[in-house]
């Protein structure tokens, strides 16, 4: 399975897909990037004169590119079906903002895999390689015909 295909499976269509590309995948984790558009819609009230990314949409994209990107992988290998996932829960710490038009990088490892559940932890970085967040997150995998 190549990188485009399994972004173009992904359940996300703009203004909300938040993956660029992927660098690297296998069964074990994922590493991709994307780069948050300087017009994005939530810069317009995010902060008032000083835009930020909001930390949920940082989520989101860890949860895109280090959950969704790597179950699509890990289900279409094992079983050659369509994945849809579910976030279940997330737990991530903030140290970094990010700024509009900003690239980070997403690098996400498999802790877990068992009874179609996806446990990552899920780091993302600037361009310079500093830590920008880094948690855990989890979610539940399902596969159609």
């Amino acid at each position: 399975m190549n990188f485009n295909s399994i972004i173009s499976q992904l359940p996300y269509s703009q203004p909300f897909l938040f993956v660029d590309e992927l660098l690297q995948i296998d069964e074990n984790g994922v590493t991709g990037t994307y780069r948050f558009p300087e017009d994005s819609y939530f810069y317009k009230g995010h902060f008032k004169d000083y835009p930020v990314t909001p930390g949920v949409i940082l989520t989101e994209c860890m949860a895109q590119i280090g959950l969704v990107c790597l179950g699509i992988f890990l289900i279409s290998a094992e079983e050659n079906k369509k994945t849809k996932i579910g976030l279940s829960s997330t737990e991530v710490d903030f140290y970094k903002p990010v700024y509009p038009g900003e690239r980070v990088k997403v690098i996400s490892t498999k802790i877990y895999f068992r009874f179609n559940k996806l446990k990552c932890k899920v780091e993302m970085f600037d361009t310079e390689e500093n830590l920008i967040c880094r948690g855990t997150i989890d979610g539940m995998l399902k596969t159609e015909l």
